[in-house]
């Protein structure tokens, strides 16, 4: 008779025998290694370019706060802003348009987008601003009257350009933030009384901010960048500034390195706001919110509290 011990019960049973303890052999990744030293190298390499070469790096903390850079930076916010103004205006008046059942409003709306989207914003803003050499004066009878050089300033200029412009894309985001919420709302709104209007004022726009918010940041930001084309009809933006101090003072490359900064500065901005819009419109969508840069940045470096009466 054979007994095993294993089954043994009582003080002399032998433990069973646990699973043996498994060895993990990290894997080794030498392409990674590799691709950093070139990386590195090349960044080394340019760094270095940049050092030997005759750039007097000290122009750009001389004019970084010049007043007329500055102004620049006044101007471009401001024509970013007005300009992303008529552009949303139009782009929800031209999306609401392109879903239209009427036929005439919907083809207007697509023949609008169609032509704006199919040619660059410099040649539009060429046309704008030469349209003189077509028409002499701006006649609207009674309410005004001028020559079409005196009406047509280059602040009027880079708005029309760039505005009406950006309606076209916004249009197409605005579209597509429309079609993502359910028609049974809209169904629903009407069987409640609700008028078309205000379905889309109180019912659809807000739940398709959550997919408009988004593109449309990117679209600002875009847009601040997109200013500087406007120096080619004579608006003195950040670029146009930079561009008249580097011929003035003999520092052209330094000062566009200065308007680069500046732009940095100003996308950086527009980038932190943007994330805490679009956590705003998205808190109906998960049910919780990731942490933020600050939440995360609190919990890796400091330390963390403990509850009261528990040790570790």
């Amino acid at each position: 008779m054979t007994v095993d011990v294993n089954k043994m019960d009582g003080p002399d049973a032998a433990p069973p025998a646990g699973p043996e303890a498994i060895k993990a052999i990290p894997v080794r990744h030498p392409g990674r290694y590799v691709s950093a030293a070139v990386a590195l190298a090349i960044l080394g390499g340019v760094v270095y370019a940049f050092a030997q070469g005759k750039i007097n790096w000290g122009a750009i903390p001389e004019y970084f706060f010049d007043d007329r850079i500055l102004d620049g930076v006044l101007n471009t916010l401001l024509l970013t802003v007005l300009s992303m103004v008529i552009g949303i205006a139009g782009g929800i008046l031209l999306a609401v348009m392109r879903l239209s059942k009427n036929p005439v409003t919907s083809s207007i709306a697509w023949f609008y987008i169609w032509f704006f989207r199919g040619t660059p914003v410099l040649v539009q803003l060429f046309v704008w601003f030469n349209l003189g050499l077509v028409f002499e004066y701006i006649n609207l009878g009674p309410i005004y009257k001028d020559y079409w050089s005196s009406f047509m300033t280059p602040l009027l200029t880079a708005l029309l350009g760039l505005g009406l412009n950006e309606a076209a894309y916004m249009a197409e985001i605005c579209r597509a933030g429309l079609l993502s919420v359910d028609e049974g709302q809209t169904e629903a709104s009407h069987a409640l009384g609700m008028s078309h209007a205000k379905t889309l004022r109180r019912i659809v726009i807000p739940q398709a901010m959550r997919v408009i918010v988004p593109p449309t940041g990117n679209e600002v930001i875009n847009m601040l960048k997109t200013t500087s084309l406007v120096s080619a009809v004579q608006f003195y933006d950040l670029f146009k500034q930079a561009q008249d101090i580097g011929q003035g003072a003999g520092s052209t490359v330094e000062m566009y390195f200065l308007a680069a900064a500046w732009y940095l500065i100003m996308t950086s901005i527009l980038s932190v706001g943007q994330y805490y819009i679009e956590r705003y419109y998205a808190r109906g969508s998960s049910r919780t919110l990731p942490p933020t840069p600050l939440q995360r940045f609190k919990a890796t470096v400091l330390p963390t509290r403990r509850p009261k009466g528990v040790t570790a």
